[in-house]
């Protein structure tokens, strides 16, 4: 691909050795979390989707990119929850790396009549390329992942959802911000987008404040994750103590596919809703992100939401454009 000219110089990849296993074999690079990648690798994804991205303007969003990295490789996507932009951005970005994909549910495939995993794998290992998993369970995708002999990707689980992650740190550099550094605002619940986003904090070394309601608050490992990378993590119970002075205000859906006492947890929430007057504490260049879908008028108010604060549309854009440099680090083109 031709160079980048992007100005944003935050991300310069670090040439990253090919990993191998002990008889000297290529290992299977899988994507189940940020740090299997590490912040090289991440960095080098993040230049890469600018310069594809870059040099398809303009292009039909079915044209495959001048060099068809991926010509003849299959991804087989499994989803076991309902998917919008993770199924659009992954199937767009085979094509446009020149692959194609398949789709699979438990609904439809024998996973839904109790082939186990493992069995999954191994089958979907000699007839596709690559495996890309949504599910519940973070377990499943590690049981995938042992079984398989291609890789496998995670497309979110209950643990954590590091291709969103990728996304948005691709957005943040789009709209001129130097992420080493960054201070980001988390409000709302602590699931795993926030994991992910306290993963990327110790290896792309910026800063998270975490305003959550009592007995939501993010699993104590990524905190400690990103606190040991070098991040300034503050959990609080102050949503104004969070916002205040941030370059980034992130929410996410207070209730989660599948969770139940709805009615308590968004009456515990209710304080950390996205307003106008919260964002206005952030910096004045602040913008907010959203992984969505977007319950407009919970978690976030209409006019923060339609405001040109808001690059939640670039950021559901940039799922392809991440998507596509995830699936060459796995191949080991990145």
């Amino acid at each position: 691909m031709p160079s980048s000219t992007s100005s944003s110089t935050s991300f310069r990849p670090v040439p990253r050795a090919t990993i191998r296993q002990a008889d000297g074999r290529v290992a299977v690079r899988h994507f189940l979390d940020l740090s299997d990648a590490g912040g090289d690798a991440i960095a080098a994804m993040i230049n890469d989707a600018q310069d594809r991205k870059a040099a398809r303007a303009g292009w039909p969003k079915g044209r495959a990119d001048a060099d068809a990295p991926l010509a003849g490789h299959v991804l087989g996507m499994i989803f076991e929850k309902n998917s919008t932009r993770t199924r659009v951005s992954f199937d767009m970005a085979m094509r446009q790396l020149g692959g194609s994909a398949l789709i699979l549910d438990s609904g439809t495939s024998q996973l839904g009549r109790g082939e186990s995993i493992a069995d999954t794998a191994r089958v979907l290992s000699r007839m596709v390329d690559a495996i890309m998993l949504r599910t519940d369970d973070h377990e499943k995708a590690l049981e995938m992942a042992r079984h398989a002999s291609v890789p496998v990707i995670n497309g979110l689980t209950d643990r954590s959802h590091p291709c969103q992650i990728v996304a948005d740190l691709l957005t943040m550099v789009e709209h001129g911000k130097a992420v080493p550094g960054l201070e980001i605002a988390w409000l709302g619940d602590g699931n795993n987008v926030l994991h992910s986003i306290l993963e990327a904090a110790g290896l792309m070394k910026f800063n998270v404040r975490i305003g959550t309601p009592q007995g939501y608050e993010p699993d104590a490992e990524f905190v400690d994750m990103a606190r040991s990378g070098g991040a300034q993590v503050t959990l609080t119970q102050d949503a104004a103590e969070a916002v205040s002075g941030a370059d980034i205000v992130v929410t996410d859906t207070w209730v989660s596919m599948g969770q139940e006492h709805v009615h308590n947890k968004l009456a515990a929430m209710a304080p950390f809703q996205v307003s106008g007057r919260l964002m206005d504490m952030a910096k004045p260049n602040a913008k907010f992100l959203h992984c969505l879908p977007a319950h407009v008028g919970e978690e976030v108010t209409e006019d923060v939401f339609e405001s040109d604060r808001s690059v939640v549309f670039d950021e559901a854009e940039n799922r392809i454009h991440a998507q596509k440099s995830v699936l060459l680090w796995c191949f080991d083109r990145i």
